[in-house]
């Protein structure tokens, strides 16, 4: 038996190897013990991996290596099929660079596009964004590209599948010629195959991670017939019996969403719900408490489907039969990941039924078709279901609370508009008795405010010194951050 590698056997620093381990990162996937190495040389990488194998970590870990902390401009772009991805990426990169001060700034449309410019003026190492709003920002100038040393296509194929070749095209023809490019993909459509050769060097390294026993996702796939007229109450009887710990139902329109999501409150359960129509803002608040485990039942549309890496999801449920089959394979695939077993299940109407044939066959895997519960099976689970209704879930340990405990998130009533810098800060702060250089994370100017990170516990320490310390010349409030 060989032994399992770990992250210190590659070459990178002390910062990003301690920064894993309080990520409860400790042994390298298949697929970040081969992306890494090449990566970190600058080469070429096109690599096809099923979503949930650690893809995120394999190149954040050479990207915020090779970052240089000095430079303002963007060093790395890396685009992503959907706003969500965007979001959680950018958070990822974050986390893996946050002791060398990595800064990342997502870009995504339906979100203020002044905001994200005048983050972009800003020192950001990495941009994370959607295939439009780059684009936009690109042809508006508000994005400054001559910087750029590595793009990252991420879930490429779901880009095509969602119509953003042309875009992502434009883009590319937008970045310097002299830049790596590493591209991940679940699937290789012949499409990719051609972006790939056109764009990428003659010499780049492709990388199959084959879906082994052991990281493939153990899912028991069900199914079971239903009647159009009473599916919300044959659903409802369904959940008892399953009584889950956490659970994501997916419908196929907003509307089924919203009276599913009503139907289940009124029952009692705690359940939230998240589709397109739905401003990002709260899209994204009920994801994370979702991720947190705040609440048992999230209703969704195929939005919360895309790679969205939420931890042990014990039960999917297709409220609806999905209307692109691959849609099936992104719903199911929540549950089962790292290793855990997950449970699938179907609900299937007599209108629905051949087109389910057809998708099952698509998916190609096992499928148990189970029947309805009895009333009297229903009664029987009852009390257990209302009991852990009763329950506060126990809340679920995010990954970057352990790295997060020693840095506090420092307020100050000032920014851009009284013409504050980063080097301002850096130099007061670090002639606090007991604080250097090295205790300053990252640092936001606003126009109005400026928010930094203060590492190794030192916070309470700087927020107290810096009630009677001037920034050039200026009296600033300063407290901890309530963001």
């Amino acid at each position: 038996m060989n032994k399992k590698k770990t992250f210190e056997e590659f070459a990178i620093s002390d910062e990003i190897v301690t920064a894993l381990t309080s990520l409860r990162y400790f042994h390298p996937t298949k697929v970040q013990e081969e992306v890494i190495p090449l990566a970190l040389e600058g080469k070429d990488v096109i690599v096809e991996s099923q979503t949930g194998s650690g893809k995120t970590v394999s190149y954040g870990v050479p990207l915020c290596e090779r970052v240089d902390w000095e430079e303002n401009k963007p060093q790395v772009l890396v685009l992503v099929p959907t706003r969500e991805l965007a979001i959680q990426v950018k958070e990822d990169l974050m986390n893996v660079g946050r002791l060398k001060r990595v800064k990342a700034t997502a870009v995504y449309g339906k979100a203020s596009f002044d905001t994200q410019k005048s983050e972009l003026k800003q020192k950001s190492h990495i941009v994370v964004g959607t295939p439009g709003r780059v684009l936009d920002h690109l042809q508006k100038g508000t994005f400054k590209i001559e910087e750029i040393q590595c793009l990252v296509l991420d879930e490429a194929d779901e880009m095509l599948n969602m119509g953003f070749a042309d875009q992502v095209e434009a883009i590319i023809n937008f970045l310097p010629t002299e830049r790596q490019t590493l591209l991940f993909s679940a699937t290789m459509p012949k499409e990719i195959e051609r972006i790939a050769s056109f764009y990428m060097k003659s010499d780049k390294q492709s990388i199959v991670i084959e879906t082994n026993e052991l990281s493939k996702p153990k899912i028991i796939q069900s199914s079971v017939k239903v009647k159009e007229d009473q599916k919300e109450q044959q659903l409802l009887d369904l959940l008892t019996v399953e009584n889950a710990d956490s659970c994501m139902i997916f419908c196929n329109t907003q509307e089924a969403v919203n009276n599913l999501y009503t139907f289940l409150s009124k029952a009692g359960l705690p359940i939230d719900k998240i589709h397109g129509g739905m401003v990002q803002e709260d899209r994204f608040s009920v994801m994370e408490d979702f991720r947190q485990g705040r609440f048992r039942y999230l209703v969704a549309t195929d939005v919360a489907a895309r790679g969205i890496d939420i931890e042990n999801v014990t039960h999917v449920v297709n409220f609806d039969v999905p209307v692109e089959k691959e849609s099936f394979v992104h719903r199911t695939g929540r549950t089962g990941r790292a290793g855990k077993t997950g449970m699938a299940l179907t609900l299937v109407t007599p209108r629905e039924e051949r087109w389910w044939t057809e998708v099952k066959e698509y998916a190609g895997q096992t499928v148990i078709e189970i029947s309805l519960p009895t009333t009297r099976v229903v009664q029987s689970h009852k009390s257990a279901f209302e009991k852990k209704l009763q329950e506060r879930p126990p809340l679920k340990q995010v990954r970057s609370k352990e790295l997060n405990r020693d840095i506090t998130k420092v307020y100050f009533n000032g920014g851009k508009k009284k013409k504050m810098r980063a080097v301002d800060f850096v130099g007061t702060i670090a002639k606090i008795p007991g604080v250097d250089a090295e205790d300053i994370g990252i640092i936001t100017i606003q126009e109005n405010v400026t928010y930094i990170d203060i590492l190794n516990g030192k916070g309470p320490l700087v927020i107290e010194e810096m009630q009677s310390r001037t920034i050039k010349g200026k009296t600033l409030k300063v407290r901890k951050a309530r963001k």
